[in-house]
């Protein structure tokens, strides 16, 4: 994981920012949501990857990229929380000062 980390950090930085831009824009856009169903099946996919990289039983190249994907997703996750949370925050400040 260290080296997955320093090699491919700029992919990294890449993936938290692109969630982030997509968490800040996506309050405003309000799409539909996908259904329950379809929700608890791609928790599940998502479960099963993580268990299949957690347990290694990927093997070679496409285990490196399992575990680099599932960073990028993760981290992706995490800008997009941080830009919906941050919109949040600076639209409900504009909100109360007027």
């Amino acid at each position: 994981m260290t080296y997955l980390a320093t090699f491919h950090w700029g992919w990294l930085l890449a993936s938290l920012l692109l969630g982030f831009a997509m968490g800040w824009i996506a309050v405003v856009h309000r799409g539909q949501g996908v259904s329950k169903p379809l929700a608890r099946w791609l928790a599940v996919l998502a479960a099963a990857l993580v268990a299949a990289a957690l347990a290694r039983v990927v093997p070679g190249r496409a285990g490196y990229w399992l575990d680099l994907g599932l960073i990028m997703f993760a981290l992706y996750l995490a800008g997009c929380a941080v830009g919906s949370w941050l919109r949040d925050r600076v639209l409900s400040g504009h909100a109360k000062a007027a």
